[in-house]
């Protein structure tokens, strides 16, 4: 699917995308695409028709560290990948990587969520 076109007068949104391996954060920044499970699926492509431009920040769980941070690049379709190998996963989406490198969370804990309790960003 093609990028839409800039919004400038609507907002960027922002998401913390957890992974449960960090194979999965190599393959995307090989092959610039993201799969999530589908219940992600329509905030996602909500964000992503209603804002100017949608930055998903990567972490494994456990890992206690950010791995990276890319631009949603197309929303998300009904096309499966098997690079993941999880029957579980929805629909592929392009993703631009910005930003590769493992950054600890305690980078981040002057950051705080206002729709989370105002808890720290990790």
């Amino acid at each position: 699917s093609k990028s839409p076109s800039p919004r400038p007068n609507t907002p960027v949104r922002y998401f913390i995308l957890k992974s449960s391996n960090l194979q999965n954060i190599d393959i995307s920044q090989q092959k610039g695409i993201w799969s999530t499970l589908p219940g992600n699926e329509k905030k996602l492509n909500n964000a992503f028709w209603e804002s100017s431009m949608v930055y998903l920040i990567f972490s494994v769980q456990g890992s206690g560290r950010f791995q990276g941070f890319a631009r949603m690049a197309s929303e998300i379709g009904c096309e499966k990948s098997q690079d993941w190998g999880s029957a579980g996963l929805g629909g592929v989406f392009k993703v631009d990587w910005i930003r590769k490198e493992s950054i600890p969370f305690q980078f981040a804990h002057h950051l705080l969520n206002p729709w989370n309790d105002n808890k720290k960003v990790q």
